[in-house]
Formats: C-alpha cells, sequence, structure tokens
C-alpha cells in the first residue's frame, strides 16, 4: 500500500517513534515531517496532494483547535488524525465535530496507532474505543463549533492573532496584505461568529476549548 504521510509534531523523538510504527506496517509510505505549523503549511504547499497529516494539537504556530480548523479549511480533501497527550472526552469530541478523521491518544500502543492509521486510510473514522464520545455538548456551544466551522483559512489565521493580542496593523505584517483586507477579515468573523467585539470573538472562541483557547494541553 503506497501513500503520503504528514507527521506534524515538534517533539522529535515522538516522531521518530511514530515515523517507526508507521513504516514498519506500510513499506512503502513516503513519510514527511514538520516541526511547527509554519512547517506544516508550506510543507503541503511545496508537495501537493498526501493521504494524511498525523497532527499534534499544541505544536508551536497554532492554538486549541485551530491548527485542525485551517487544515480543514484549506485541505478539505486531505484526512487529519489528532494525536495528542490530552485525551479528554471533550477534546476528542471537538476534534471530530472539526472535521478530524480521526483522535489518537499520545499514550496509544504501537498496534493501536496502526490500527488507527489502517482504518482511516480505508475512509473510515478512529476514535479510542474506551472513550464514550455519545454524551455531547450544549447547544449553544455546538452551534458556536458549526460557526466556527464556517471560517475560511484565512480568518481562522486572523483569529488566532486575534486571540495572540495582535492589532490589525500587526497582523497585515504576519500575513502580507492590506490594513483594510484584514479589517474585512474581522467583520467577517465577527459577523460569523455573531458577536459585536474583537474581545468577544476571543472569548467566543476560547469557549469551546473549555477555557483557554490559547492552552489546549497536546
Amino acid at each position: 500500500m503506497s501513500f503520503r504521510l504528514v507527521i506534524a509534531d515538534d517533539h522529535p523523538l515522538f516522531r521518530g517513534a511514530l515515523r517507526e510504527a508507521v513504516s514498519r506496517q506500510f513499506p512503502a509510505v513516503e513519510l514527511f515531517e514538520a516541526g511547527g505549523f509554519e512547517d506544516l503549511q508550506a510543507l503541503l504547499e511545496r508537495e501537493g496532494d498526501v493521504d494524511l497529516v498525523l497532527l499534534d494539537l499544541t505544536m508551536p504556530g497554532v492554538r486549541g483547535f485551530s491548527g485542525l480548523m485551517y487544515l480543514r479549511a484549506q485541505y478539505p480533501g486531505v484526512p487529519v488524525v489528532v494525536v495528542s497527550a490530552n485525551e479528554e472526552a471533550g477534546v476528542i469530541r471537538r476534534c471530530m465535530e472539526f472535521g478530524a478523521s480521526g483522535f489518537i491518544p499520545k499514550t496509544s500502543a504501537v498496534d493501536t496507532m496502526r490500527e488507527a492509521i489502517a482504518a482511516v486510510l480505508e475512509g473510515r473514522t478512529w476514535t479510542p474505543p474506551d472513550v464514550d464520545l455519545s454524551s455531547g455538548a450544549d447547544k449553544e456551544t455546538q452551534a458556536l463549533v458549526a460557526r466556527l466551522a464556517t471560517l475560511t483559512p484565512q480568518q481562522v489565521r486572523v483569529l488566532m492573532m486575534l486571540s495572540e493580542g495582535l492589532l490589525n496593523k500587526q497582523i497585515a505584517y504576519e500575513l502580507g496584505v492590506s490594513e483594510a483586507t484584514v479589517k474585512a477579515h474581522v467583520s467577517a468573523i465577527l459577523q460569523k461568529l455573531g458577536v459585536e467585539s474583537r474581545t468577544q470573538a476571543v472569548i467566543a472562541a476560547s469557549k469551546i476549548e473549555g477555557g483557554n483557547w490559547a492552552q489546549a494541553t497536546g
């Protein structure tokens, strides 16, 4: 079985363990690695079609679920499996709501990781069988998740930067666009989230973490 897979994690030792686990089961795999979100973006732009991304929730350059949201918006045809040290049912459920194809706890045995990857490559979804995901979030949170899922890739990036406290001028510099473009993005974000200010947008985004948008444990 030949396919192209990206391991996106900022821990070299874990990337190495994952690389070994994958390459032993799938000898024909073409593996790529990224240690930060900017590296991942550059890799995906450079390499084009990949079959699967294994994504750590908390690598440099991402906050909370923003990396997953961005990938699903920018590359809707590429399955993303979240690999995280945070095994809370709420976090797993939220990842799946944001379009992940699977969730692998970092404490999983190698055989379990292989099983999960194989399932997703076959077009199925995979979550830990011992975690109960049936008790859904409240309706308000579900509605907010649905709204966040409508943001474009660029709007996700702007929201990430708003959460870091950046001003329009700084965001424009980071994205290489005009301040007017940033203002348009911010207006669109406020409209999509149903809020009236930048602060409310950041608070709304932080709610889906059950706490802080900036500090989901990965």
